[in-house]
This record gives C-alpha cells, sequence and structure tokens, in this order.
C-alpha cells in the first residue's frame, strides 16, 4: 500500500491557466498542481519549441573547432561511449555524422564489464590504432587520471557529457557539459546525446536543420531511456523526435517497431521507454553494446530485423534473468520475514547478474516501499546497487558506510558500490545505523494526485484536452487524478480473473474503471459499496466510438466519518497516515527499538482479535492489505492486525507471501497455543499481561 496525496491547486489559478493557456479545466488542474501560476510560467517550461544555440555551452566552440581540424587534416579519430541506450545513441550520433563528413573515424563502447567512462586497458588499445583524438559522449567529465595518461600516450581529447562536474575538469581541448561550474547555458538538463546532437549542430556552423531531422529520433530515444527532465528543451526534443519516429524510415527503427508490435501503433514516451529502450539496453546487459550500434548503423532493412530479433531476444533474456533473481528474493524474504522489516532493505546473493540488479532493486524498493540495495558477489567481488525515494539520500548513505565500501557513486535516488571484502553485513548495519539518524520516521512511497476529479469534468473532450501536457516522463509525470466517493453498481473478472473492471456511478457519470493485476476476490470493495481511487484517465477508441477510460492505480473504501467534520483531514488521508504510522511502530518493536510505553497496549491484540483475523481469511487467500480494509472500523488497528498475523506465521497457522502479500490458512491438525507466539509472549512482557 502506499500513502495517498491529493493536490488542491486553487481555483483562480486553474481559471486563469484555462483562460490565458486555452487548456481544458483539467490541463489547468494539474498544472496549477505542480506549480504553475500563469500562463507566462507554463510557456517557459513546457512550451519550447527549439534548442538553444549550441554555442551557449561552454567550450562548444572549441570542441567543434578541435573535430573540424582533426577532420581536414585527415586524423584518426574515436568517439568513446557507455554501454547504456544514452551512450550507445550517443556513439551513433557522432560517428554518423563524422563519417558522413569525410572523417577517419572509428567508436569505442565498454562492455559492461570494463565499468562506466574511460579506463586504462581501453586508451592503450584506442593508441594502438593509430588514433590521435578521443571524443566522449555521455562520459568523461570525471576521468581525471584517464585523461592526463591520453597525453601521455600523444593523443588529446575531447570531452562531452552531461553529469555533474567533481572537484576538478579533466585535461582536454575542450569540456563540453552544461553542468560545468563556469557554463551559463540557459539548459542544463539534457542527456548525453542531446549534447552530441548539438554537437553536431556545432559542427555545421550552428544550424540545426540537418541535425535533427537525420539524428532527432535517436536523440528522443536516448532522452526518454536516461528519465532525464522533460522540460524545456527536452519537451521539444522528445516531441520532434517521436514524429520522426512515428514515420520513420530508418531501418533500426522500423526493425526495432515491428519487434515491438508497434508498426501500427501510436508512439509515446511509454512505448519508448518500455519497448524500445529496454532492447537497446539489453545489448549492454546480456550481449555487447556494439551490436545495438551496429543495428543503428544499418542500412538494409532485413540485416536490421535480424539485429533487432537478437536484441529481443536478450531482453527475454534480460527478463528471465531479473524474475528468476526476484523469484530468489521472495523466496529468501518468505524463510526469513526480518530481511524487509528494517528501515532499509538490503540483500545480498550468490552470481545475480549485475546487468539487471539495478532493475531489481527499483521493483524491490516499488513493492515494499522502502530505500533498497541490492549486492551480487561474483569472482569475489560483491558490486551492487541501489534506489530510493522521498527524502532518503542513497549517496548520503553509501557516503555514510564509505569505510566499508571500495567505491562508490551515484546520487540521492540512485547509486552503485563496491563492498570491500568480508564487510557486507557491516555495511547493512551502517545503512541501518544512517536510517535511523537521518529518519525519525522513514518516507513513505507515495501516490500523488493532481487534482479531485469532479463529475462534470469526466467527458472525452476535457480527458483528451490533457494531451497538451504530453510528452510525459521527468518532471512531467503523466498526472494522476482523486475520484471521491463513487458507487460501484458491478464488478466483472477480466483475462480469467487476473484482473477487474468496476462499473460505477460518480454522480451523474457512469464509467468503467479497471482494476490491473487485482482480481474482483481481491479487491477491498464489493458490489453496492462506495469507494475512493487514485486514476488515470484516457480516452478509448473502440470500432469507431470513445469513451472515457479510467485505470485505477490504487482503490480505497469510502470510510464516512462524522470526526472529519472537525479536522483538516480527510477520511483517506486519515486512513493512511494511522496505517503508516501504525506500520512503522510495529517495524520499530520488531528490530526491538524502544517505543513510548503506551504504544505497547494499543498494539496487544485480544484471542477474539486474532481469531477473528483467522477467520475472515477465505480458502483460497486474500491479499493482506485487503484482509485489513476488511476490519478497519471494527475495532482493529493496524498494529494489533500485524501482531496477530505474525503471531498466527509464527505458529504455522498462516503463510503470508512476499510477492503478492497474500494471507492463506494452513491445514493442521491439532490445535495451536497461541499464546505461546514469541511475539506475543515479547509484547505482553512489555504490558505487564505475560502468562508466565
Amino acid at each position: 500500500m502506499k500513502k495517498w496525496s491529493v493536490g488542491s491547486p486553487e481555483k483562480s489559478v486553474i481559471s486563469s491557466l484555462m483562460l490565458g493557456c486555452g487548456v481544458s479545466s483539467l490541463a489547468a488542474a494539474v498544472l496549477a498542481a505542480k506549480g504553475y501560476s500563469s500562463p507566462d510560467s507554463v510557456i517557459e517550461s513546457l512550451n519550447a519549441d527549439e534548442l538553444s544555440d549550441p554555442f551557449l555551452i561552454k567550450d562548444m566552440q572549441e570542441a567543434a573547432d578541435t573535430i573540424n581540424s582533426a577532420i581536414d587534416n585527415g586524423e584518426r579519430i574515436c568517439i568513446y561511449g557507455d554501454y547504456d541506450c544514452d551512450g550507445i545513441m550517443s556513439t551513433v550520433i557522432l560517428y554518423s555524422y563524422m563519417l558522413e563528413a569525410g572523417a577517419d573515424v572509428t567508436y569505442y563502447i565498454p562492455e559492461r564489464s570494463e565499468g562506466y567512462g574511460l579506463n586504462m586497458k581501453a586508451v592503450d588499445r584506442i593508441s594502438d590504432d593509430s588514433v590521435s583524438l578521443i571524443i566522449t559522449v555521455d562520459n568523461g567529465i570525471s576521468a581525471i587520471p584517464e585523461a592526463e595518461y591520453i597525453y601521455a600516450l600523444g593523443m588529446k581529447l575531447v570531452v562531452t557529457d552531461h553529469h555533474q562536474q567533481g572537484e576538478q575538469l579533466p585535461r582536454a581541448e575542450a569540456v563540453v557539459d552544461p553542468h560545468r561550474h563556469d557554463c551559463f547555458s540557459t539548459f542544463k538538463y539534457m542527456c548525453g546525446a542531446g549534447i552530441a546532437l548539438k554537437l553536431v549542430a556545432a559542427l555545421d556552423g550552428g544550424d540545426y536543420t540537418m541535425a535533427l531531422e537525420q539524428f532527432g529520433d535517436l536523440a528522443a530515444i536516448a532522452t526518454v531511456a536516461d528519465i532525464v527532465s522533460l522540460k524545456g528543451e527536452n519537451r521539444f526534443l522528445v516531441s520532434y523526435g517521436m514524429e520522426l519516429i512515428r514515420n520513420s524510415d530508418r531501418p533500426a527503427i522500423m526493425a526495432l517497431k515491428e519487434v515491438c508490435g508497434l508498426t501500427d501503433k501510436p508512439i509515446d514516451t511509454r512505448s519508448i521507454g518500455f519497448s524500445i529502450a529496454p532492447r537497446i539496453n539489453a545489448s549492454g546487459r546480456f550481449g555487447t553494446p556494439r551490436a545495438a550500434a551496429e543495428l543503428f548503423l544499418c542500412e538494409d532493412y532485413d540485416e536490421a530485423l535480424e539485429a533487432a530479433r537478437e536484441l529481443d531476444k536478450l531482453n527475454n533474456l534480460r527478463k528471465e534473468t531479473e524474475n528468476r533473481i526476484i523469484s530468489e528474493i521472495y523466496s529468501l524474504i518468505d524463510e526469513e520475514p526480518s530481511l524487509i522489516r528494517g528501515r532499509v532493505i538490503f540483500l545480498c546473493g550468490k552470481d545475480w547478474h549485475h546487468g539487471v540488479i539495478g532493475i531489481v532493486a527499483s521493483k524491490i524498493a516499488e513493492q515494499f516501499g522502502k530505500p533498497c540495495f541490492i549486492a551480487s558477489e561474483a569472482e569475489g567481488e560483491i558490486r551492487g546497487s541501489a534506489r530510493s525515494f522521498g527524502g532518503f539520500s542513497v549517496f548520503g548513505a553509501l557516503s555514510y558506510a564509505s569505510e566499508v565500501l571500495e567505491k562508490f557513486g551515484g546520487h540521492p535516488s540512485a547509486g552503485g558500490f563496491t563492498i570491500k571484502e568480508g564487510c557486507a553485513e557491516q555495511f547493512g548495519g551502517l545503512l541501518e545505523k544512517y536510517a535511523a539518524e537521518n529518519h525519525s520516521s522513514m518516507p513513505a512511497a507515495e501516490l500523488k494526485a493532481d487534482h479531485t476529479v469532479l463529475p462534470q469534468e469526466l467527458t472525452i473532450q476535457n480527458i483528451e484536452g490533457l494531451n497538451v501536457l504530453e510528452p510525459f516522463g521527468t518532471d512531467n509525470e503523466k498526472p494522476l487524478f482523486f475520484i471521491e466517493n463513487a458507487v460501484i453498481t458491478d464488478i466483472y473478472p477480466l483475462a480469467d480473473g487476473a484482473h477487474s473492471k468496476l462499473r460505477i456511478r460518480f454522480g451523474s457519470a457512469q464509467a468503467d474503471a479497471l482494476v490491473f493485476r487485482t482480481s474482483p476476490s481481491d479487491l477491498c470493495i464489493s458490489k453496492g459499496e462506495s469507494c475512493d481511487m487514485i486514476v488515470s484517465l484516457g480516452v478509448n477508441e473502440f470500432r469507431g466510438s470513445s469513451s472515457v477510460n479510467i485505470v485505477v492505480s490504487d482503490i480505497l473504501p469510502h470510510f464516512p466519518d462524522e470526526r472529519k467534520k472537525n479536522k483538516a483531514l480527510s477520511s483517506h488521508e486519515d486512513f493512511h497516515n494511522t496505517f503508516f504510522a501504525a506500520k512503522s511502530a510495529f517495524e520499530s518493536f520488531l528490530r526491538g527499538e524502544e517505543l513510548p510505553k503506551n504504544f505497547y497496549p494499543s498494539m496487544e491484540p485480544s484471542r477474539e482479535d486474532v481469531v477473528r483475523i483467522y477467520k475472515s481469511i477465505p480458502d483460497n487467500g486474500i491479499c493482506a492489505d485487503s484482509l485489513y480494509i476488511n476490519l478497519f472500523g471494527k475495532g482493529m488497528n493496524y498494529c494489533k492486525f500485524c501482531v496477530s498475523a505474525e503471531a498466527l506465521r509464527q505458529l504455522g497457522l498462516i503463510t503470508i507471501s512476499s510477492s503478492d502479500s497474500r494471507i492463506k490458512r494452513v491445514k493442521v491438525s491439532q490445535k495451536a497455543d497461541l499464546d505461546s507466539a514469541p511475539i506475543l509472549v515479547s509484547l505482553r512482557k512489555l504490558t505487564g499481561h505475560s502468562k508466565d
């Protein structure tokens, strides 16, 4: 379960944006919720219709002069990229342009096993190839010793990058990075391929016409894949590039659309981010990144289709490997639930593929709503990736634990690390210590709705008006909306019960709402009941007719509560605040942390409470959250529920699956002594109700 937050944009601001920007009420409400207060602020951030002058970036002129001189003099040039989608697209953009310009050019993309960025062995190989100029794309800003080595070997270096500068810049003819401390360019948030495209424009005298026509599609793919901010110039670049992708005659794009099943389907940021980009990334994770580069350099469709199918196979292997690791993790947690009871999750496995542990960390963090650090031990080395959210800083935690790390890097929401030999357990302890010292209450994963929808706003025209906010992505996420007090008039199973369709009545409006990955039996509401939902809105086209499309992100019963007349909180906020406070107290108790003395009596369930929970579990099981919600308001607080469930689990009367939080009763041949459950014994000692 995630915590809900619902925006309350001011009506006057919504009206101002509707009039000033000519947008629908829903679009205006979303803009207002995101902090836009005037039409001018919207235009400045979201309505970019061109790219700024490439020469505004520090050292861009020097880079163009150095490269053009090398081309004119027939010097051998090497483009040095990176093994992810952004690095591959950056390499293809610059290599293709320079090849067409008649340059003596080659490229080098390191394998994942070599690590990120320039490395000495690669520099040696490039030097042996008689290269005189190395140009980095999507890396290089932190390559201080490598840059010195390049010059020691008699070569020159041009750096193009988009990552943060450290204390020192590398030695180079030019360092092109908007994040340089002395760079005052107007837009800072392009990915590596965006910078490469700007470099191409600079090499062509500063005119973007050719650069956008030839490489706008590749830069758009990289921009979406690298999860950079979709504001300002990036919005223009992605919009322009998606149009090229929709009508592309580039063999690689056509082939990838074919293997992704997108040939006749609309192209948006989701189809790029979840279909096209993962197949490109798969080459660096399970094959060689050169395979993806060669696909995009291919000029024959049949060859491109064969190469795209190979990437598709690698992507399937990636998914299989990822699912296998996640299954192993679920098994570990089922055997030892304490693994997810800490403030953070730290898991270390044997030979978990390094190419996917970052994805795994992201999914585990999403599943359990906690910062997640996943490490894998292979060939005597323990390397890992971390993902977080809210106010918990991955980089801060890694810095705190640096004494047991060989190396680490990252930013607040993600990072990578290598643990010193024999220090894995100590590393986990330091993560917990950092979390406790910096967060008295850990951040909860949130679902953020921008606006509370009124029944009269659920029109096709109003929802279609949200299209002006596209493309969606980082800093411009697809909006979510809050629907309050809708009546469920019917419930239908979909896909043999894997999903559910709800028929709802919302004021005078009637619509269908889809709940994916939840069967009707696992819903926390029943036909005839009222519910609150956080949803995304769209328009469904079928056989020439249009209808409102509602996809449910989360759903709760509507709790009428007289108390909220005297409170600032609404019922769903009251519920979530109570839920997460209770969850935090329960897990603190399990970790042996001291709680206020008045907490313990309110956590202690009666025998009747435990029996009621046990008897409320259906024969085929039920999601734990749904079971609790069904019991909510009947004297059952969440702490008592968790203590009761843990007691039943300890006694072998139930199982709780970590993969889907499903509670099932276990067939037993004899009665269990409820009072003997270790958690109840511990709790009753603190409340003075010990049976001893």
